[in-house]
């Protein structure tokens, strides 16, 4: 197939986008790749959209390879199979809803769950139908408060998501290998480098949860590996390993002693290493019990005030506990909501004090029974020593809210300590149980005539945000660079000059390579487009294999170039089309 630059819908830019925040960003509206319609939404441009359905033919042919069969559910989706699940309510503001002219109420799909568990309940009746694994290729959209880095997070992407459904959980557990595996050959097919880590379910309910997050330093997520062994988890998947019981029989009684003017941890530490030091070190932010106090907003519109304990020395991390509460969004709490509880003294709240304020108290797991600390009196300029845990307070219950640092102990080995690095969210497998199946009532008869509810695995890529993270991954200073599995193209021609017999060869070969099934790009623009620009043009493109037709033409020779190495070579005009079909065939 030919395509020729003097017709080819696309117009590279000299500038960057005002509101491109990342390298794909910027270079995927520079190089005509797609265009902004509205926040969060964008309109591929035909060179965009041979990269994103080249992708989804790699999806589509591993997906079939372990034998799941594509359908495609619609984007508009009825509200009732959503209320069925709760989650109608527990998506939020994270949907859109819209009514019809009747006033019944639909949203547009963020994911299809539901609709693949009804329609597998309305077909299947027997366990002699399963295991079964079925996907889709389809558009989403949700309603990302802040849509942002292009591609990276929009209100409108590509999605394939696909469902595995067993009888057992060992059936589960061979299709969920089985996606795995698949996943691998699908991410190392797209040309970028990837990690697997522990993740959350989230609001997506279930067990067992892996994310394949494309290595990139623009990514969100943040994710840790073990120095020593393969420990990977997303920072919010990380356990805390939580320290022994500590025995308390001999330690002194908690006591409250005067800190004038120790509102913050900093002031507290300085304060008790000048006026009430220690014995044995000196004090530091992790012997003191930090509480912070926010609110929880619940799907259906209630607000719970909570309070979070933590070693002083480490801040709460917002992103990771959301994790842990999803969909329940959180928020501080201002000092409107904190003056409501009397109980509560800014700067020296304590566990007595968010007690009497009938406020549910969550600590981090290093908070364990026997640990001794420091923390608020619940009176002004006030704090209590040798407060511990499980004698002088007991919490509501643990939740793994604190940063993660590099150089915390591995949760899993005794030796390695964790490093931390940034990913791009390409892909998320779920182990779902029968959360689903029983809220919608998927049931089949057993081999003995009992009915039984089906067991679900989930497993979504995102395409469309795959473009950005290959892109990301891959692009130079010069431009994209595609690898050869998702480039646009396999070759762009670039007839260089204005001589007549260079645009003929340029022909000639062009008609030659794509005889022999060889995608081929060609810039044929003439007049005042010079060869300067058409380099360029051809550098930000960013196909894997450039040749150039220019002034070798009268020695028989042309100019191959590979994009990502920069080598470039003379190649013999008489054959260059084979070798140029052997190269992009490998």
């Amino acid at each position: 197939m030919i395509s020729r630059m003097s017709t080819l819908f696309v117009r590279t830019l000299r500038d960057d986008p005002a509101d491109a925040e990342v390298p794909s960003h910027r270079l995927l509206v520079r190089a005509g790749y797609i265009r902004r319609a509205a926040p969060g939404i964008y309109t591929w441009l035909p060179l965009g959209l041979r990269v994103l359905r080249r992708i989804e033919d790699i999806i589509r042919t591993e997906m079939d390879a372990i034998g799941a069969q594509e359908l495609s559910f619609p984007a508009l989706l009825p509200k009732e199979p959503y209320e069925a699940t709760n989650r109608w309510t527990e998506y939020g503001d994270n949907i859109f809803r819209l009514k019809d002219r009747k006033d019944a109420e639909y949203l547009l799909g963020p994911t299809h769950e539901e609709m693949f568990t009804l329609v597998v309940k309305d077909l299947y009746s027997s366990y002699k139908d399963l295991p079964l694994s079925i996907y889709q290729i389809q558009t989403k959209y949700r309603d990302e408060a802040r849509p942002r880095a292009g591609l990276l997070r929009g209100r409108e992407f590509t999605m394939k998501d696909s469902y595995s459904f067993d009888v057992d959980d060992a059936g589960l557990d061979k299709s969920y290998q089985a996606h795995r595996d698949a996943y691998i050959r699908i991410f190392d097919r797209l040309g970028f480098e990837y990690a697997i880590v522990k993740a959350t379910a989230g609001a997506m309910g279930g067990s067992k949860s892996e994310e394949f997050l494309a290595k990139a330093d623009v990514g969100e997520d943040t994710y840790v590996r073990c120095s020593k062994c393969d420990y990977a988890a997303n920072v919010e998947a990380v356990e805390v390993p939580v320290p022994p019981p500590v025995p308390y029989d001999n330690a002194p009684a908690a006591h409250a002693e005067a800190t004038p003017g120790t509102p913050t941890i900093e002031t507290l530490v300085d304060y008790l290493n000048e006026k009430l030091p220690r014995d044995d070190r000196p004090w530091t932010g992790a012997d003191t019990l930090k509480n912070v106090l926010l609110v929880l907003k619940h799907p259906d519109g209630t607000r719970e005030p909570v309070a979070i304990g933590l070693p002083g020395d480490r801040e709460v991390d917002q992103k990771r506990l959301e994790g842990q509460l999803e969909p329940i969004e959180v928020e501080a709490m201002d000092e409107a909501e904190l003056n409501k509880h009397l109980a509560l003294v800014k700067g020296y709240i304590g566990p007595a004090g968010i007690a009497n304020a009938g406020i549910r108290y969550l600590v981090d797991p290093r908070v364990s029974e026997g640990t001794r600390w420091v923390s608020g009196a619940d009176v002004a300029g006030s704090h209590v020593l040798d407060l511990v845990a499980g004698r002088d307070f007991t919490p509501d219950g643990t939740i793994e809210a604190a940063e993660v640092r590099d150089g915390d102990p591995c949760p899993r080995c005794d030796e390695g300590v964790l490093e931390s690095a940034r990913g791009i969210e390409m892909g998320h497998i779920f182990q779902l149980g029968r959360k689903y199946a029983d809220a919608l009532d998927l049931r089949v008869l057993d081999e003995n005539g009992k009915l039984v509810t089906v067991t679900m695995g989930s497993y979504g890529i995102g395409p469309s945000r795959a473009v950005a993270a290959i892109a990301e991954g891959t692009l130079d200073d010069l431009g994209l660079c595609w690898p050869r599995d998702v480039a646009p193209y396999d070759v762009h021609v670039v007839a260089a000059g204005k001589d007549p017999a260079v645009f003929e060869a340029a022909e000639t070969l062009t008609t030659e390579l794509s005889a022999r099934g060889i995608d081929v790009l060609y810039d044929d623009r003439a007049g005042k487009i010079s060869p300067g620009v058409k380099f360029k043009d051809a550098e930000l493109i960013g196909v894997p294999t450039i040749v150039t037709v220019g002034r070798g033409v009268a020695d028989g020779v042309i100019e191959v170039k590979d994009r990502r190495t920069g080598e470039k070579s003379e190649v013999p005009l008489a054959d260059a089309a084979a070798s140029l079909a052997d190269l992009v065939r490998g």
